[in-house]
């Protein structure tokens, strides 16, 4: 598989290489080997969540406070989706910069979302299914909802038409007001290693 960097720094997106021959194809999803050699630390899948949409369903911009903190590895196992990371640690030299890449099951590509990055996704077709791997299980209280449509953000999602959206989406605070409540994380906070440090080494 290949791991590229992207404009949001921790974020990743991971290309895997397809064996394809007549009864089909076969690729490795993910291997935490090469995502920890990118990443310089470990990644203990602890949760994993579906999610299932209509077309032209907006979801996030979604986060979890720090701690317990969550990094996240999305696929999408059904149909195809424009998915958006967004940098909201305070302080970061990237604050409010965005990552976007559409994700399909047929090309098995997928975006890893280091703590204190948003996370967000628009579906492209009926009965998208989108999978995620997490780093930490389900705390209630703890998760951070920004509104998609903030202006400041200005994300490009492309629709052609109002998307459909849960009400708590809709009326989430923008990323300055998000930020002035001390709802976001501070950089220092999202790239502080807690957990052991692995040795960065080239991907077979």
């Amino acid at each position: 598989m290949h791991i590229a960097d992207t404009v949001v720094p921790g974020a990743y997106v991971v290309t895997p290489e397809p064996h394809t021959d007549e009864r089909g194809d076969f690729f490795e999803g993910l291997r935490t080997d090469h995502l920890e050699a990118a990443t310089g630390h470990p990644f203990v899948p602890r949760q994993i969540n579906y999610s299932t949409s209509r077309r032209n369903t907006l979801r996030g911009i979604h986060g979890v406070a720090i701690p317990p903190g969550q990094a996240k590895y999305v696929t999408c196992v059904r149909g195809a989706l424009r998915d958006i990371v967004v940098d909201l640690r305070v302080g970061s030299p990237t604050f409010g910069a965005y990552a976007t890449h559409e994700l399909d099951a047929a090309s098995g590509r997928a975006v890893y979302v280091p703590e204190g990055v948003g996370h967000g996704f628009l579906t492209l077709t009926d009965d998208t299914c989108i999978c995620y791997v997490l780093s930490s299980v389900y705390v209630p209280g703890t998760q951070i909802d920004i509104n998609p449509l903030d202006a400041e953000l200005a994300l490009p999602w492309g629709f052609t038409e109002p998307p459909l959206m849960s009400r708590k989406d809709a009326t989430a605070p923008g990323v300055r007001e998000a930020a002035a409540a001390g709802l976001l994380a501070s950089w220092e906070e999202a790239v502080r290693d807690t957990h052991s440090p692995v040795s960065r080494k080239a991907l077979p």
